[in-house]
């Protein structure tokens, strides 16, 4: 089991991420799987976010 990280870390992790992109792949149930501990608390297993990452391979545009 992966360590919890925080939207920051994801924006690290993936190139060309920002949080405010992250917020809407949230709203839209696209992003990666994430955890809501608290009403203001978003966290995301690192795991996760690179099966997603490695999900949306792709061998042509």
């Amino acid at each position: 089991m992966s360590e919890f990280i925080t939207a920051e870390r994801v924006c690290e992790i993936v190139p060309g991420m920002t949080k405010a992109n992250l917020a809407q792949l949230r709203f839209k149930g696209r992003g990666p799987k994430f955890y809501k501990p608290t009403p203001r608390k978003v966290l995301y297993r690192e795991s996760e976010v690179i099966a997603w990452v490695e999900g949306s391979v792709r061998t042509t545009s």
